[in-house]
């Protein structure tokens, strides 16, 4: 199977899922709880996967180049420099791997759907989660994905209906939370 890093990786969701279709998965991440609970989740479901208590930039500086695929889903909105999490995926990704980030466009509908809506109205997820002014445009992640060796290869928007409960993508909204498809090129 792909060996693929999850950078900020919580409670391990994604994570389990990647091991179930076949992968060799580590997780690591700076909140030493979800890591607790991503381990005992995982102990619960016979699960393996190697959680790690580590920043990205301290992890990329160990490991470079290391992995098949690299995520960092849904936690550039949460750290004080996204710029040093998007270098360091960068040097984690093996040549030609395929990195994603995603996170939350910037501007007054993400706000009602990411706070008001997810935080106050169904609570999704808890009240104070999302700080708005950390919430990151587009343009300022591919600014970001620019400095770089990734090629962006596509942005996609990911959606959520609360009357289905179902997730699903669009190329043609990326109005409040979007996914970048990048890869690593290879400078052979």
């Amino acid at each position: 199977g792909l060996n693929i890093l999850d950078v900020g990786c919580g409670g391990g969701i994604l994570a389990e899922a990647l091991v179930k279709h076949g992968a060799k998965v580590t997780g690591i991440d700076l909140a030493e709880d979800s890591l607790t609970v991503a381990r005992l989740h995982g102990l619960e479901n016979g699960i393996k996967v190697d959680y790690q208590l580590i920043s990205a930039e301290d992890f990329a500086a160990a490991h470079p180049q290391k992995f098949d695929v690299v995520t960092c889903l849904e936690m550039l909105e949460h750290v004080p420099d996204p710029s040093a999490i998007v270098a360091a995926v960068a040097q984690l990704a093996k040549p030609d791997a395929p990195v994603f980030f995603s996170t939350l466009n910037r501007n007054p509908k993400a706000y009602l759907m990411a706070i008001i809506g997810a935080e106050y109205v169904l609570n999704l997820v808890p009240k104070g989660t999302h700080d708005f002014s950390k919430f990151i445009k587009p343009s300022e992640l591919m600014r970001m994905i620019d400095k770089t060796d990734l090629t962006i290869l596509s942005t996609t928007g990911l959606h959520f209906n609360p009357l289905t409960n179902d997730y699903y993508l669009s190329n043609k909204n990326i109005d409040v939370n979007y996914i970048v498809q990048c890869r690593l090129q290879d400078k052979k």
